[in-house]
């Protein structure tokens, strides 16, 4: 069995990595440092293939494993999760050089796939099909469950383990076999993590490491049946026209622009303390991150002071040492970043802290964290995500106010508030228009609760039993126990015709 290694180009059909049929090859390194990680194949047709071959022979034997069976399976694959402690921590580790995520984020993620599995193995055994009322005596009428075959898992750079779980365990759980097509930036940590699928049958999970190209290959295949991917808008809308040819579903998360509501009603150390963690966590690449601020006039100045004032204390550095905010991706993502800035300080914002790339960083795609505030409605950060540490404030007169500019944007991923006023709390819940609502806890998600947006920000759900359902196609049966003729059949009865 051919052993992972970070120098070879690989793929992973599983059980085994294998030398790709592709020369194309893509360098990847440490945004930190700017130092080689390894190298990565950018798979062909060839490559594809090979994986939706094992992926379609696998499935026709997977459908039938009985749902006893495909659970104790999948709590198997959790168990390896939990307990290869070495295989946990080299996968944090190459997480954080390829893409500077802090060591203890990389490790946490990984803490949270195995109760995922867990939540699926559970739901693949309540397979919640529906029996109805029948139309007619003698009939037993229901619905039931089909998976779709082959589902294709395209995933982002920022949760690339996590994300890896929250579909796959899903699709396994259906009964489909999976193709994983990582971020070409953190492809290798997600090459390690395969080891873990070994446990299952062969062929049941891949991981075809590519660019746009891969991607597109898997998606316009006709022995790929299902796709769930998260990343940009644009690469969003043009894997949803795809599937769209094809009538082939997808769910799609592209994204958001967040809104933060601090109302007067807020309790200001408490919605300081978090707007930090909301705006800056994981250098604030994470879709759901809190990045357009509403803050109400009465408390605004105080707010942005005690938010300033812990926002100072995070400290920048490498993910392997003592640091809060990592650097960005790539140095395309820090230049949106200055970009965005800079365009709101040309026209009037001003920045509270951070706007600069910090002088003990000079290597690396590092940005400090920044408050601006004074931004307004002309200023392109109120309008595209910005995808990094910046947090946009707009001071308001009032929460209806707030509500409606939270609400003025083609996106709809998530929103936040902080209140402690009943009333509020509950319109925010009713009116804001997003996929996702937080009050007082931002960030916060649930296995068992459905994860998606609206608008832009994406179609479908993914976790809980719509995450199920999204790999899966409902199928209507009616089954006559007596057979028997029935008056509506051909050829009609003499007296049913019209008498002219």
């Amino acid at each position: 069995m051919t052993t992972f290694t970070c120098d070879t180009p690989m793929l992973f059909i599983n059980p085994d990595y294998r030398a790709p049929v592709t020369r194309r090859v893509r360098h990847n390194i440490d945004p930190a440092t700017l130092q080689q990680v390894g190298s990565i194949a950018l798979c062909e047709q060839d490559d594809v293939e090979a994986a939706i071959d094992a992926a379609n022979t696998a499935h026709k034997d997977w459908r039938q494993v009985d749902a006893k069976t495909r659970s104790t399976l999948l709590h198997r694959l959790a168990d390896s999760m939990e307990r290869d402690e070495a295989l946990k921590r080299e996968v944090a580790r190459l997480l954080t050089l390829e893409m500077g995520k802090p060591f203890p984020e990389a490790m946490g993620e990984l803490a949270n796939c195995p109760p995922i599995f867990r939540y699926f193995a559970e739901m693949a055994r309540d397979d919640a099909g529906k029996i109805a009322g029948t139309t007619q005596l003698g009939s037993f009428q229901h619905m039931r469950y089909d998976p779709y075959g082959v589902s294709v898992h395209i995933l982002p750079f920022n949760f690339p383990i996590l994300l890896i779980c929250w579909t796959v365990a899903a699709s396994l759980a259906a009964g489909n076999a999976c193709i994983v097509k990582p971020a070409e930036g953190t492809t290798l940590c997600t090459l390690k993590f395969m080891e873990h699928f070994r446990v299952l049958p062969a062929g049941l999970v891949s991981c075809v490491p590519g660019d746009a190209l891969t991607a597109q290959l898997l998606v316009q295949s006709e022995r790929t049946h299902a796709v769930a991917f998260t990343g940009s808008v644009a690469a969003g809308q043009a894997v949803a026209r795809t599937c769209a040819e094809r009538m082939k579903p997808a769910v799609i998360e592209a994204g958001g622009s967040d809104p933060m509501i601090i109302s007067k009603h807020a309790p200001l150390d408490i919605a300081a303390a978090g707007s930090v963690t909301a705006a800056f966590h994981l250098t604030g690449q994470i879709c759901t991150s809190a990045e357009r601020f509403y803050v109400v006039e009465d408390i605004h100045d105080e707010f942005v002071a005690r938010f300033a004032e812990r926002t100072r204390k995070l400290r920048i550095g490498h993910g392997l040492e003592r640091s809060e905010i990592g650097p960005l991706v790539s140095e395309a993502a820090r230049d949106k970043v200055i970009r965005l800035v800079n365009d709101a300080v040309a026209k009037g914002a001003t920045v509270v802290c951070g706007g600069r790339i910090p002088p003990a960083n000079p290597v690396g795609w590092f940005y400090e964290p920044t408050i601006l505030t004074g931004v307004t409605a002309d200023m392109d950060i109120c309008h595209e995500e910005i995808f990094g540490p910046v947090a946009a404030i707009r001071k308001v007169k009032d929460f209806e106010e707030a509500l409606q500019l939270a609400n003025d944007s083609p996106f709809g991923l998530g929103a936040c508030l902080f209140s402690t006023d009943l009333a509020e709390v509950m319109e925010a819940s009713e009116r804001l228009e997003a996929g996702m609502v937080w009050v007082n806890n931002p960030l916060i998600d649930n296995d068992a609760l459905p994860f998606g947006g609206s608008k832009m920000s994406g179609v479908g759900r993914e976790l809980g039993r719509q995450g199920l359902d999204a790999f899966r196609r409902s199928k209507m049966v009616i089954i006559d126990h007596q057979p028997q003729l029935h008056s509506w059949w051909y050829p009609y009865a003499d007296d049913v015709f019209y008498q002219g």
